[in-house]
């Protein structure tokens, strides 16, 4: 899998090794990796000012990717926080990975202070370790998947917990719930044994619920509860041809509704060029799966803010 090889690492020491094996592997990435090089990354369409949000309400800004601000009653989330112009492997100044279509509306340094990260597997395109460092803070709390909390600098956070499928954990005001998906966590070749989840969020008078990455499903239905989760972030891109690991738009919303689901915000598109649908489609045929409800896409374009 050729997705699989170059985003969940290569388990090799040098430079030259790592050019070797992925080349070896998938001769297309080293095609696109040096066409992107002179390619500019856009602005993006819109800019959120969360520093303006008031205390009151659920807001969710998409970041890109399957990077999400929320802000819930004045307690500041932020998923799979990646803001790197690349993704990939870290090999000192130099990121060997994929370059970013559209930049970060915000930058770090205009974040509010967060309460907590969420980090729903180890891909590097979730887990980003330039941006875990960038966002280092004794205020922050990080929930992450299980076995992989050895891949940052944990202590560095005010407090960094691994959640198993079903673990529940109380962070300030919100109630933090691990549950399965279909997806693997290997970030390395090798490390198979790291986790993966997804996530439900409960605070105050507000439910969230954070999909990560996943292929189609029936898992969904088990978190399903008496009451809506006003918010679902789901993931619609890169399904062509991983869907074996990644689900269409269709199945994402069909996810969405299995858990009750009100308002979808679709991530994993838009950002990387990492499969082969074009970049319009997953929000194109989002649309179309909603049918005469259109109105529950919260959000189509980076930097767009949704309010309840």
């Amino acid at each position: 899998m050729r997705r699989r090889t170059l985003l969940g690492g290569a388990g090799v020491a040098s430079l030259a090794g790592l050019g070797a094996m992925a080349y070896r592997a998938a001769p297309s990435f080293w095609k696109q990796f040096s066409e992107e090089l002179g390619r500019p990354i856009l602005d993006p369409p819109e800019r959120p000012n969360p520093r303006a949000w008031p205390d009151r309400g659920l807001f969710a800004a998409w970041i890109g990717h399957a990077t999400v601000l929320l802000k819930v009653d004045g307690f500041t989330i932020l998923t799979d926080p990646v803001f790197s112009d690349r993704v990939g492997l870290n090999l000192g100044p130099v990121t060997l990975g994929l370059k970013r279509l559209v930049s970060a509306p915000v930058r770090l340094r205009e974040l509010p202070d967060l309460d907590l990260v969420l980090l729903s597997h180890a891909h590097m395109d979730h887990l980003d370790i330039p941006t875990l460092r960038a966002l280092e803070s004794k205020r922050t709390t990080v929930i992450t998947a299980p076995k992989t909390s050895d891949l940052f600098r944990g202590e560095r956070y005010r407090r960094l917990e691994e959640l198993r499928w079903d673990d529940r954990l109380r962070v300030g005001p919100a109630t933090i719930r691990a549950f399965r998906v279909n997806h693997w966590g290997a970030r390395m070749r090798s490390d198979t044994y790291r986790g993966y989840n997804g996530y439900t969020i409960e605070a105050g008078a507000y439910r969230i619920l954070f999909g990560g990455d996943t292929a189609a499903c029936s898992l969904f239905r088990e978190v399903r509860q008496s009451k809506p989760y006003q918010l679902a972030i789901m993931p619609v891109g890169a399904y062509n041809p991983w869907i074996h690991y990644h689900c269409t738009p269709e199945q994402a919303l069909a996810m969405a509704n299995d858990a009750g689901g009100e308002f979808i915000l679709p991530v994993h598109h838009q950002t990387f060029h990492l499969s082969r649908e074009p970049i319009s489609e997953p929000l194109e045929r989002l649309y179309t799966a909603t049918g005469r409800h259109t109105h529950r896409v919260a959000v189509e374009r980076i930097g767009q803010t949704f309010r309840v």
